[in-house]
């Protein structure tokens, strides 16, 4: 008598997690990112041959080898690059960036913009400890202004990068800030990010113990978090504080802060956050709050539906198949023909 096929077991944590040595300094936030990364896609529940991470040069880099997953460790800043190649080649693949703020934002600038530009559907996760760690402690793009470093030892004299602010310049569109220490948070954004269709630009907020420690403290300790960071809730009014009594409204072109004890009517004009908002104008203004002048925001700024790079790509192929496009012969024999005068 036939027997029925065995249901195939749930996918857990430690399906996901490789057989390499986790080699981080003690302390370092990425244990944190991987270990909810790693949660996050058993609750994904897609086989792990579906899923790529691609990372670049850095810390941040070693990722792919602790993922039981297939993995790419490729060169410094061109991640978004081979990532972007690989969605097109297999769109039926779930494919990840795992970057740093130096490999990301300085090197490999430019490819990252590009791929945010042209919308393709991978999902980028920036780890920033606003410092350059696997090379010893120079400061990064993010660091403050005025931070003395290996290289910099007066005082860095450049303004930092805002992460965010640069995804949503570029029309990335889904952006968000999650936090190494917030687990339960940044298990919802990485969930949130896979969902998304299209580009997913995730900032994680990451300690690094050796080079920069403390750098997010004011995020990310209990005595302090509560009066530095707004925490972005849909439909929700923009409200943050210990005591839940201060606001952020808009004030012409610019967002202000509001005191809800001294002004318990002010709360009718706070912001009223939505992501999905069509303009990008309140979501920019947001990616530009930061300590110690204003809360800082953490959660989704922005996520808005717009057609994939790779899906239009793959259409284009799919026409080109089908023979409708221009005959080569015809282009190249057409009368758009210059002669130059060597003369």
């Amino acid at each position: 008598m036939a027997t029925e096929p065995a249901a195939k077991k749930a996918p857990n944590r430690q399906d996901f997690v490789s057989g390499a040595e986790v080699r981080w300094c003690p302390g370092c936030g990425d244990y944190s990112i991987l270990a909810q990364t790693q949660k996050v896609m058993a609750e994904i529940g897609i086989a792990r041959e579906r899923h790529v991470f691609v990372s670049g040069i850095g810390c941040s880099s070693r990722f792919p080898y602790y993922m039981a997953t297939y993995g790419i460790h490729s060169i410094h800043g061109r991640a978004p690059t081979l990532a972007t190649g690989l969605k097109c080649a297999r769109p039926d693949l779930v494919v990840w960036i795992v970057t740093g703020d130096g490999d990301a934002l300085s090197i490999g600038g430019n490819h990252l913009i590009h791929t945010m530009r042209r919308n393709v559907d991978v999902k980028i996760l920036l780890f920033n400890h606003r410092i350059y760690g696997l090379t010893k402690g120079q400061y990064s793009p993010t660091s403050e202004k005025g931070k003395k470093t290996k290289s910099s030892p007066l005082g860095t004299i450049d303004y930092p990068f805002r992460a965010l602010s640069v995804a949503i310049a570029a029309e990335a569109t889904f952006v968000a800030r999650t936090v190494d220490r917030y687990t339960q948070h940044l298990q919802d954004t990485l969930r949130a990010a896979y969902e998304h269709r299209g580009t997913a630009f995730v900032e994680i907020l990451q300690n690094c113990p050796i080079f920069n420690d403390g750098a997010h403290a004011y995020a990310t300790e209990s005595d302090m978090k509560g009066e530095n960071v707004v925490l972005l809730s849909e439909g929700k009014p923009l409200v943050y504080g210990n005591e839940k009594d201060k606001g952020i409204r808009m004030a012409g072109t610019v967002l202000e802060k509001v005191d809800l004890a001294r002004d318990p009517e002010a709360r009718s004009t706070l912001i009223v956050h939505d992501s999905a908002r069509s303009d990008p104008t309140v979501a920019f203004l947001l990616s530009r709050l930061d300590h110690p002048d204003h809360p800082l925001p953490i959660g989704v700024l922005r996520r808005v539906a717009r057609p994939t790079y790779d899906g239009m790509l793959l259409a284009q192929v799919e026409t080109a198949r089908r023979g409708r496009t221009p005959d080569l012969a015809a282009l190249l024999a057409g009368t758009e023909t210059w002669t130059v005068d060597g003369a």
